[in-house]
C-alpha cells in the first residue's frame, strides 16, 4: 500500500509499467471536471473510472482484495476514510473472478484518511475497505491497473 499526495506521483512509476500512462493521465486531466464514467487508457489493463460512491460506516465498509489488479484510488470531493488489512492476514473468501473482487465482512486492522490532493494505492496483497465517510456521496477517481 502506499499513501502520498498526488505532487509525488511520479516517485512510484517505476512500480508498474502501465503507471507511466496512468499517471500521465491523472497529472494532464481536470479529475473535478470529469464525470462519472469510464476511461479505457490501454484495453482492458488500464481503465480509469470517475465515480460518485456511497458514504459509509466503518462497519458497513467490507474489506476488498484483487488479484489481477492494482487499485489507484483518489477522493475528489472529500475525505474518504480506507481500511487496509495485509492480505495475507485474511481468511480465505470467495473470489469473483469476472469482477477481480474477493470481499471480506471483517472490520480493518487500521485506518487512514485520504483527502482530495492524495492517493492510495492498494496492491493484490493490501486487503482495502474503501468509501468510509460521513459525507453521503464521494467523487472520487478509481484506476485499476494490471498487476
Amino acid at each position: 500500500m502506499v499513501i502520498d499526495t498526488l505532487d509525488n506521483l511520479e516517485k512510484y512509476v517505476s512500480l508498474n509499467p502501465l503507471f507511466t500512462k496512468a499517471f500521465e493521465y491523472l497529472k494532464s486531466t481536470d479529475l473535478n471536471a470529469q464525470e462519472p464514467g469510464k476511461v479505457v487508457l490501454q484495453g482492458s489493463d488500464l481503465v480509469v473510472n470517475i465515480s460518485l460512491a456511497k458514504g459509509k460506516t466503518k462497519e458497513q465498509a467490507q474489506l476488498e482484495t484483487h488479484k489481477k489488479f492494482i487499485d489507484i484510488q483518489i477522493p475528489l470531493s472529500c475525505t474518504e476514510t480506507m481500511g487496509y488489512t495485509p492480505a495475507n492476514a485474511l481468511p480465505e473468501g470467495e473470489y469473483n473472478e469476472e469482477k477481480d473482487i474477493t470481499k471480506f465482512a471483517l472490520p480493518s486492522e487500521s485506518y487512514i484518511d485520504v483527502k482530495p490532493g492524495m492517493f492510495a494505492i492498494f496492491f493484490p496483497q493490501d486487503g482495502h475497505a474503501p468509501c468510509i465517510s460521513s459525507e453521503e456521496t464521494i467523487k472520487k477517481v478509481v484506476v485499476k491497473v494490471l498487476a
